[in-house]
């Protein structure tokens, strides 16, 4: 059995932005309400934190900051996925020097490799850094599925320490549990199956919507992995309007719009991403507002 990087709920953190720039105050506000929500980890720049538009000198001033504010009291994630194998190696090595806890991959998006070049991809990152590797299975974004079969694979690699599923499918899920067990520990990347993938042996989620309810993510995650399948169905079934509102657009333009509604940030974003429509933004604020007031 491998260590795990975390159990429980992560949250993929939006990066707030205002005039063009990363807006550290309102990032360190989003930080301390998350761990005093009791979150087990924090991903920065990864989908959610809109990373493909980061100048490398603000991937690196976020790795800083993460490092810095959070002061191990949460496990730092950094998004360090590239579709070039070497600037993915120069990231991940640059996100541990820094101090992060891991280094969440995505794999290799446009050039799509081949199976082979996949695996390589992966051993060749994990060859060249000492601290854990979550894989980052995005499919609908990057166009490649990891399959069961790289997936087993890449979890003979010594440090790949997990894989965060995003296909949406809790099938995947089941199957992943099935044929790798404990040699991969198994995160959801889809909100939407957050609970079916605890309930199959999952170690934890790394989630959109904790950036506007972390206690409450947080407490479905404790719920499922403590065996109270009835609590955990409670919630996960209260939030599940919500969660399907904030995919109704791009993510993250949904969720950054719901925090920015409640003053947590600015609703500014970079292009190519883009404003809500208004039919969706009154679609999510409602299913926001239904949520927050659900007993």
């Amino acid at each position: 059995m491998k260590d795990k990087v975390f159990e429980g709920c992560a949250t993929a953190l939006i990066t707030p932005f205002a005039d063009g720039r990363v807006d550290y105050a309102s990032f360190e506000r989003i930080v301390e309400e998350q761990i005093s929500a009791g979150v087990s980890a924090l991903v920065f720049a990864g989908t959610t934190g809109e990373a493909p538009t980061l100048e490398k000198e603000e991937w690196r001033d976020i790795c800083d900051f993460a490092v810095s504010r959070v002061g191990g009291r949460a496990k730092v994630i950094v998004g360090c996925g590239s579709n070039s194998t070497a600037e993915a190696v120069r990231k991940a090595a640059e996100a541990e020097g820094i101090g992060a806890d891991a280094a969440l991959i995505v794999s290799p998006y446009y050039n799509k490799g081949n199976a082979e070049g996949i695996v390589r991809h992966y051993e060749t990152v994990c060859s060249k850094v000492s601290i854990p590797v979550i894989a980052y299975n995005v499919p609908s974004r990057t166009g490649v599925d990891l399959g069961i079969e790289i997936c087993r694979r890449i979890a003979e690699i010594p440090n790949m320490a997990g894989i965060k599923e995003a296909t949406g499918s809790a099938a995947r899920a089941a199957c992943l549990t099935s044929y790798i067990g404990d040699d991969l520990p198994l995160y959801s990347g889809s909100d939407e199956i957050n609970l079916p993938v605890l309930s199959v042996g999952g170690s934890g989620v790394i989630s959109v919507a904790s950036n506007v309810f972390p206690a409450l993510c947080v407490k479905m995650c404790r719920a499922a992995m403590g065996g109270d399948l009835s609590a955990a169905r409670e919630i996960s079934s209260r939030l599940y309007p919500f969660v399907s509102a904030l995919f109704c657009e791009v993510n993250p333009i949904p969720v950054k719009t719901v925090m920015a509604y409640l003053g947590l940030c600015r609703e500014e974003f970079r292009l190519p991403i883009y404003n809500i429509s208004e039919e969706n933004r009154r679609r999510v604020i409602e299913e926001y507002e239904r949520a927050a007031r659900s007993e």
